[in-house]
């Protein structure tokens, strides 16, 4: 087992008494982003106007050779950075076609990112949408394998269901039969939780992601991989997406031929700081991200084997722990989920929950002492 608490000090030591699982919501970063925030700071001070050529230079080949390390793609160019994953879902709409409504199919376990703006779009029918069920998650890829060849514009779907914590997979299949559609994976549950390899889909998938939660970099770094020759011109387009563009025939506006392409516009960058540091820390480390997912996976087994006087039932998890597609947190369905987080809250307990779902994170800033505490916690709450 891992013991890498000395590295997210300054996380830790601001609230010891709080048991923080929620890694899956708001991952703690390690110490070494504090440092790169700063850094931010300095480069601004030092560089004024100047800065941009660091950021969007060595700063950002650095984030882009990392993450396309940490998903097995063949070319870092294909990446490109913006402050939130919703950025990318405007500017992939925007490239979706204008002669009919856009048909696109997801299911309805996507996070609020999606499905909030495409609700949105439905309530003046300027898209037309199906949703195919998330759950019982062992069967989803077949639910979406028999819709995908129906003709559709765009299919986007979660690699690990935010609610319920299944990890989906064979979705090479998925890309396969989407025939013509544009195909995005959102990657947010399962970059740095689970091991993804994109090589045999880097020509074919979109997959997006960021640093809020498992790569420990905070807000502001998100990212979004664009497979050559789909969408090359997106409506929804900052003067970014400029850089090394070829000027179109014609005189028309013109786009980068890589990643560029779906660049926005000027942008905090202290995200890309801190992701540079804490995915630098990682390499320092010696982490992988199999052995990640193997830390949280072997304290997911103690929590759920200690669970006996805690007033929670391992029968009421939603992805069981003998299901091994699952991501690094553990999702109990409660009709009483709010009382309970309210009554852990008030006992320095941090978990999160998204309406009858109790969801409890694990990461690498944990040990069986975290888990331990935590178990002795819930057995002095239980009635």
């Amino acid at each position: 087992m891992l013991d890498l608490r000395s590295h997210f000090s300054r996380f830790l030591g601001a609230d010891p008494r709080r048991l923080h699982f929620a890694a899956h919501s708001h991952h703690p970063w390690p110490d070494v982003t504090r440092a790169a925030q700063l850094q931010a700071w300095d480069v601004a001070a030092r560089l004024q106007d100047g800065k941009w050529e660091e950021v969007l230079g060595p700063v950002l080949d650095r984030c882009r050779r990392q993450v396309a390390h940490h998903l097995g793609l063949p070319d870092p160019a294909t990446l490109v950075f913006a402050a939130n994953t919703h950025d990318f879902l405007l500017r992939i709409l925007s490239a979706l076609p204008t002669g009919h409504t856009p048909r696109i199919l997801t299911t309805d376990g996507e996070f609020h990112s999606l499905s909030r703006q495409l609700a949105r779009l439905e309530e003046e029918g300027l898209v037309a949408v199906t949703r195919i069920a998330s759950e019982p998650g062992e069967t989803c890829l077949d639910r979406l394998l028999e819709a995908a060849p129906q003709g559709f514009d765009l299919i986007w779907v979660s690699q690990v269901f935010f609610a319920s914590g299944f990890a989906m997979e064979g979705l090479e299949a998925l890309a396969a039969a989407a025939g013509e559609a544009v195909f995005v994976i959102d990657g947010y549950h399962a970059f740095m939780a689970r091991p993804v390899d994109l090589g045999p889909l880097a020509g074919r998938a979109f997959y997006t992601a960021g640093g809020y939660k498992y790569a420990m970099a905070g807000e502001g770094a998100c990212f979004l991989h664009c497979p050559p020759g789909w969408l090359p011109r997106p409506r929804a387009t900052g003067w970014y997406a400029a850089f090394g563009a070829l000027e179109q025939a014609g005189g028309g506006v013109g786009y980068a031929a890589d990643g560029w392409r779906f660049m926005g516009a000027t942008f905090d960058p202290s995200g890309l700081f801190r992701l540079d540091a804490a995915l630098g820390w990682v390499a320092e480390m010696g982490l992988t991200t199999a052995a990640i997912r193997d830390h949280a996976h072997a304290l997911q087994a103690r929590f759920v084997h200690g669970l006996e006087g805690t007033g929670l039932d391992a029968r009421r998890l939603v992805v069981p722990l003998a299901e091994s597609r699952r991501g690094n947190f553990l999702t109990f369905d409660l009709p009483d989920a709010e009382t309970w987080q309210q009554r852990l809250a008030a006992a320095g307990i941090v978990t999160d929950r998204r309406g009858n779902r109790l969801r409890f994170g694990f990461g690498i800033y944990q040990t069986e002492a975290e888990v331990d505490a935590l178990l002795l916690r819930l057995r002095r709450l239980a009635p």
